[in-house]
């Protein structure tokens, strides 16, 4: 043995060590980790993607609806959401929506109302930050 190899396997050294190189990747024919629910982390993130949160309106927008009166039907609310998902595809992110004179203006990502003006109040109104409008 020469000095090097002495020194390598000497007391008090590991001595050589061979550790597989690891990548990220799964290694071929390797099974992914499952959870408690029987599924892997992708069948969840893919079964969470594919579900769309529901329209939520915030306290403001919430307190704008009942000082001014505005009522919304179920079907209202039901085209108020299709119209979010359709700007949604069109990558808008603050969007004014105008469904039977009130105007809606909503934050898209978040699926969140952020206010809300009656058909009174539109008139002769300016509508800044948005950069999407669906008329219903």
């Amino acid at each position: 043995m020469n000095d090097f190899t002495n020194r390598l396997n000497g007391p008090g050294n590991l001595g050589r060590v061979n550790l597989p190189i690891t990548t990220g990747r799964p290694m071929p024919g390797a099974n992914p980790p499952v959870t408690q629910a029987g599924k892997t982390f992708r069948q969840l993130l893919d079964a969470s993607l594919g579900q769309t949160q529901k329209l939520t309106f915030s306290k403001h927008a919430q307190a704008r609806v009942e000082q001014r009166g505005v009522e919304l039907s179920a079907a209202d609310l039901e085209r108020l959401e299709q119209a979010v998902g359709k700007a949604e595809e069109k990558g808008v992110t603050d969007s004014l929506m105008y469904l039977g004179g009130t105007a809606f203006i909503v934050n898209i990502p978040n699926r969140v109302v952020v206010t809300v003006v009656d058909g009174s109040d539109t008139q002769n109104n300016v509508f800044t930050n948005i950069n999407g409008a669906v008329i219903l």
